[in-house]
């Protein structure tokens, strides 16, 4: 195959991609360039925290093909279920169209894995697409497993490989999330997301959706491997 055909094989990652504004030192000027980059661009979503969800949805403007994430109890998920649960019925009033969640990972790593889907299963109710974010680099193999079965019968829509704290996601990382996920939710793939080449190997891999915070970065290199 041609250098040129390849190129023009490149997928249309911007469908693909969730813009992750989760930069505690992000100023006001920063958050809307990034709102107004994500609609430009009709990025899949764009996710924030709970105290710029007011202001991204503001400047997102109603409803449309850029769908508002709040991340809740991010990064670690370690606090009370009663405040996590709080923090999701906050976002969903203000605006959220979906919730990205870290869940009880303590509750997990004591092998008590119904407390871990009972918590999810909550914020499930809420009837917004929950993600969930699995921290994989710090999850044995076994926990894992656990992890995804319980978050999809909670009704989990997607899962997520981390919370961009560890190491950077890999191709081997989206393979064993959507061997262990068999079909039955999407594949987000986050952490470390810098360059089109990594993307392209995720979606490769079986990811369905991106987060990254370079989102419009990723745009103009497809972009420019496409001319």
């Amino acid at each position: 195959m041609s250098a040129s055909s390849k190129q023009r094989d490149l997928p249309d990652l911007a469908p693909l991609i969730n813009q992750a504004l989760l930069d505690p030192h992000l100023d006001q000027e920063a958050l809307q360039q990034a709102c107004d980059a994500a609609r430009h661009f009709g990025f899949a979503g764009l996710s924030t925290n709970l105290t710029r969800l007011t202001a991204a949805r503001e400047r997102l403007g109603p409803p449309g093909p850029t769908r508002l994430i709040a991340v809740i109890a991010f990064p670690f998920g370690a606090i009370p279920s009663t405040l996590k649960q709080a923090e999701a019925e906050w976002a969903a009033a203000h605006g959220a169209e979906e919730l990205d969640v870290v869940p009880d990972f303590w509750a997990l790593s004591q092998g008590r894995s119904e407390p871990f889907a009972e918590e999810l299963a909550k914020l499930c109710a809420l009837g917004l697409p929950v993600g969930v974010i699995l921290n994989m680099a710090r999850l044995p193999a076994d926990s894992l497993s656990i992890a995804v079965d319980a978050a999809i019968d909670a009704g989990a829509s997607a899962i997520q490989t981390g919370n961009g704290f560890g190491p950077a996601v890999t191709a081997a990382d989206v393979h064993q999330l959507a061997n262990l996920a068999r079909g039955r939710c999407a594949i987000k793939a986050a952490g470390g997301l810098h360059t089109l080449e990594h993307s392209l190997e995720l979606v490769e891999a079986g990811a369905t959706r991106i987060g990254t915070s370079r989102g419009p970065e990723l745009m103009q290199a497809l972009r420019r491997g496409q001319t």
